[in-house]
């Protein structure tokens, strides 16, 4: 009898995708399940019930045709002449931003234009050389890079991170692991953050920033390593964050994901 990738592999052909792609989500698949030390089946279900769920998110668009919007709620971000200088480099000026609840903003732009400071400039971490930043007090704040301590587990993150924001231990860890199945992954409680591949650390760093119930999120290229039926997940979930009233903001280079938001703050190219 066929193992799991392989039945997978052949169910994703039959269903109309190419060999080769059908290969790279078989791999892509059976490589998350040995991060988790886990049998696919485990992780994912029957092989053809999965094959058909990922086809089937492959293949419709990535809106929210259909769903009855909200009205949009408070402004929970505001942005106000917003600048940045380093000594005699201007990184941006005159930046101009508003979010409320249950609105989506993604921030676009060529490598080195300053997304990333500019997200900071809205977490609070990085002070604005000129211009006023309003925003809620609840804030989850999910980086590109770095975020967790390779030598602690995702659970103890987990505590970690709650304790930071008044949540008990047990609370944390129970709501940490509750909110990695959102993204298909259910960490091994013994694993290290440093034992984890690049795309499931962000799952980690996605977690944290939401472990507290944030108001606003402010995502930095979040979905790095993302396989893409996790890539479809992200963004579902940031679409259930939308409809519960939270505001989010997303640093992007995928110009198709602004398909995805209410509002485009293009800082144009480096200066």
């Amino acid at each position: 009898m066929s193992d799991w990738p392989t039945l997978f592999e052949e169910e994703l052909i039959r269903l109309g995708l190419q060999p080769a792609r059908a290969r790279q989500l078989s791999d892509e698949t059976a490589g998350q399940a040995a991060e988790q030390a886990a049998a696919p089946s485990e992780v994912f279900g029957p092989a053809h019930l999965y094959a058909r769920h990922l086809v089937a998110e492959l293949s419709a668009p990535l809106t929210v045709s259909g769903r009855t919007r909200l009205a949009a709620g408070p402004v929970l971000l505001s942005l106000t002449g917003v600048g940045k200088r380093y000594r005699r480099q201007t990184v941006f000026t005159d930046v101009e931003l508003t979010v409320r609840g249950g609105e989506v903003a993604a921030i676009v732009g060529a490598n080195g234009c300053g997304k990333s400071t500019l997200l900071r400039i809205c977490a609070g971490l990085t002070r604005p050389s000129a211009g006023t930043v309003r925003r809620t007090r609840r804030v989850g704040f999910v980086p590109q890079d770095g975020g967790t301590a390779g030598w602690l587990t995702a659970e103890e993150h987990f505590t970690l991170f709650g304790a930071a924001a008044g949540i008990v231990p047990r609370r944390a860890r129970s709501t940490g692991v509750h909110l990695a199945t959102r993204l298909a992954w259910r960490p091994a409680p013994a694993q290290r953050a440093q034992q984890l591949s690049g795309g499931t650390r962000q799952k980690l760093n996605l977690v944290l920033g939401e472990l507290h119930a944030p108001d606003l999120l402010l995502l930095d290229e979040p979905y790095q390593g993302f396989d893409q039926g996790t890539y479809l997940d992200f963004w579902q979930q940031v679409f259930a964050w939308r409809d519960a009233g939270r505001a989010v903001v997303v640093v992007t280079h995928l110009l198709h994901d602004l398909q995805n938001v209410d509002h485009v703050l293009d800082l144009g190219a480096p200066r």
